[in-house]
């Protein structure tokens, strides 16, 4: 897959309605950082959300338990969302590959090509750069052509 092209709709509403549990690597829980607001919205819809966070492993957020690594969660994952650095994307995609996960994706501003390389050889299918908190809600939004500028 070319991910200097736009991911089609069909591509990210296909991935959105097959995945059921979410694995969220770097979830916090502080409710000021991006990565809470968007396991929030993901829970809430009805995602079965894992938070991941080394860092928190033992306590909760938002009532989940938080687990230290991918390979500590104990139930399969369909999806790993990596909310970490581009560098750190390549050894999270390595975690995902040996538990199973079907999907990958990077949250906006987190892209590594060796990545996805490595995650589309083993069948995994591969969003880089994008939220999936606001491509669930994409088809909702219309624009308002009417409006000045």
């Amino acid at each position: 897959m070319n991910h200097d092209e736009a991911y089609s709709p069909e591509y990210l509403a296909g991935i959105l309605k097959s995945v059921k549990t979410i694995a969220m690597v770097g979830a916090s829980s502080d409710p000021t950082k991006f990565s809470y607001g968007v396991l929030r919205v993901l829970h809430e819809t009805g995602y079965d959300m894992i938070p991941v966070n080394p860092n928190e492993a033992g306590s909760l957020i938002r009532g989940l338990p938080v687990y230290a690594s991918l390979s500590a969660i104990d139930r399969p994952v369909d999806m790993v969302e990596i909310f970490r650095t581009s560098e750190a994307a390549y050894a999270v995609t390595e975690e995902a590959i040996k538990i199973g996960a079907k999907v990958v994706w990077m949250q906006i501003g987190v892209r590594n090509d060796e990545a996805a390389r490595l995650a589309e050889a083993a069948d995994l299918k591969v969003v880089m750069n994008r939220c999936p908190k606001i491509e669930l809600f994409r088809p909702f939004w219309k624009p308002r052509l009417d409006l000045p500028i």
